[in-house]
């Protein structure tokens, strides 16, 4: 497959995933009281908000998610970050990240985001251990 080719399907499943397109705001901005609410609206701060009932369901997390748990949890005993941290790199992921990973992705993804901009791990040492880890799986 060629280089365009796996960008055209990234871009693909990127725009199932996507945040509803919108028109962008032209000054000067001459806006309404309700637009004003949803411009200062923070995006994981989900509470109050308006949604469909939503049933509870009993879930029994996978070994992936308590691995991720406890791999973010040892990052914060050795003082790579602390919760804080951790919460506010979810929060810049952006709304299609945000929306579009499982809780436990997102915060694997912000664990390999924050090793490598702390300078704990490079970019091509992530990469090498994921096309590792990858390959181990294809095995199984």
């Amino acid at each position: 497959m060629t280089a365009p080719d796996r960008f055209d399907q990234l871009a693909s499943r990127v725009a199932g995933v996507a945040p509803v397109s919108r028109t962008p705001l032209d000054s000067p901005y001459d806006i309404s009281d309700e637009l004003f609410a949803a411009l200062r609206h923070v995006l994981h701060d989900v509470g109050g908000q308006p949604d469909i009932p939503v049933p509870y369901l009993e879930k029994t997390e996978e070994e992936w998610e308590m691995n991720t748990y406890v791999t973010c949890e040892c990052l914060g005993w050795r003082g790579v970050w602390n919760s804080e941290e951790r919460r506010r790199a979810e929060n810049d992921l952006g709304a299609t990240l945000y929306f579009g990973l499982p809780y436990y992705a997102r915060w694997a993804m912000v664990a390999a985001k924050t090793l490598v901009a702390k300078g704990y791990v490079t970019p091509d040492e992530l990469s090498a251990k994921l096309d590792e880890v990858r390959a181990r799986r294809a095995t199984r």
